[in-house]
């Protein structure tokens, strides 16, 4: 079975909407789902049709995150040494060649990405480049529009 990295902060974040999802919202549905039967007649029932579809979104998502937990491989980037090196877990400050921008990075598990607040995917195209590089390295990115170079200025275990 393949294991897929995820940050400490990626796994405790899951844990919690897990959590969530078990103690608050199933047992919040399954009453709602009891309270709409006693209404009666089940096939013109919109409540009751609202909430068993409540019911499916959230065991889906509770086996989806039981599924995704299960087949974690958790790394605490703060128990690695540093040593300037791109690993999973590090935020890379980058200098892009052309336009001297700046951009700052961690490279986390696909589930935990969000470019909004500069968390890239392992598997993205710029973590591919930038992994195993170290400060100094051009890292050459390989995009829809050509080829991008940036070089790796910082890297922190943060």
């Amino acid at each position: 079975m393949q294991k897929y990295p995820m940050t400490v902060e990626g796994e405790k974040a899951l844990r919690t909407e897990l959590e969530q999802l078990k103690k608050v919202d199933r047992p919040r549905i399954t009453a709602a789902i009891a309270e709409a039967r006693e209404h009666g007649d089940l096939k013109e029932n919109a409540e009751y049709h609202a909430a068993r579809e409540q019911q499916g979104f959230c065991e889906g998502r509770i086996q989806d995150i039981e599924a995704k937990l299960s087949r974690s491989q958790v790394i605490d980037i703060h128990a690695i040494p540093e040593t300037g090196k791109v690993l999973f877990g590090t935020t890379v400050k980058l200098i892009h060649m052309d336009t001297d921008e700046e951009l700052t990075y961690k490279i986390v598990g696909e589930d935990e990405a969000s470019i909004k607040i500069n968390k890239i995917s392992v598997t993205s195209p710029i973590a591919r480049a930038l992994v195993g590089k170290e400060v100094g390295d051009v890292a050459v990115v390989r995009a829809p529009g050509g080829e991008v170079e940036y070089e790796i200025d910082s890297v922190k275990h943060i």
